[in-house]
């Protein structure tokens, strides 16, 4: 179970709380305002940003004293953080060992995660020389790798177009379901909410609310969200 207990961010002037829980293998949405704070609460789950109050268990583990790069979660941002002087199999392959020192078996584990999600065979590419939903594919690819029980998608998808990002949710979908992974996916778009979600957390006006179930939320939205989606 992932919670948030009495959480409180603040950066300057900006100021988030959460304190709610999700089981494990949820898929949450997390919608809102830009610059309310969504990604802010990725970042900090992820390490990146220290809360100044409350604290985040993951199966009753406190997270604040582990550090980023140990913390059981990946995240996925937009520009898909895949180094452009490294082939795509070297690329992987830091998901496994960041000096790339991989035995034979990790390395048919790269091919393999490679055909899972659809680049057989491309391995030997520099990541100039994939599309931009080989790219999304890759950066997932390499998530898949480090075989964490979190991961969080801040937007990694935002750049393709209607009918590829709805794919490459679905990849997402299948590829996590058979792990039982928990996911937290930052979005403006409440229809991939209702595609890929369960649940949805609505960041606004300083609070990351606690999650309710996607459909009831966009059927009885609350001001803060109906504003937000201009209704």
């Amino acid at each position: 179970m992932l919670r948030l207990e009495n959480v409180k961010i603040v950066q300057d002037d900006f100021h988030l709380s959460a304190d709610w829980a999700v089981p494990e293998g949820a898929r949450l949405a997390v919608i809102g305002p830009s610059g309310a704070g969504k990604s802010t609460l990725l970042m900090t789950l992820a390490g990146f940003i220290d809360p100044v109050a409350g604290r985040m268990t993951w199966n009753d583990k406190d997270l604040g004293p582990i550090p980023p790069g140990k913390r059981p979660l990946s995240i996925l941002f937009q520009d898909q953080n895949l180094f452009p002087h490294l082939t795509l199999s070297q690329n992987l392959g830091l998901g496994i060992s960041p000096r790339l020192t991989l035995s034979a078996e990790e390395w048919d584990k790269v091919h393999a995660v490679l055909g899972r999600v659809g680049l057989d065979g491309m391995g030997a590419r520099a990541p100039a020389q994939l599309s931009g939903g080989q790219l999304g594919r890759a950066a997932l690819a390499r998530a898949l790798l480090r075989n964490r029980p979190l991961l969080l998608l801040d937007e990694p998808f935002a750049a393709l177009g209607p009918a590829l990002k709805a794919e490459m949710l679905d990849l997402v979908l299948e590829t996590t379901a058979e792990t039982g992974t928990t996911v937290l996916m930052v979005t403006h778009d409440p229809n991939d909410a209702r595609r890929f979600a369960d649940l949805t957390v609505l960041v606004a006006e300083g609070v990351a609310h606690a999650p309710r179930p996607t459909a009831e939320l966009f059927a009885n939205p609350p001001p803060a969200l109906a504003a937000y989606l201009g209704q």
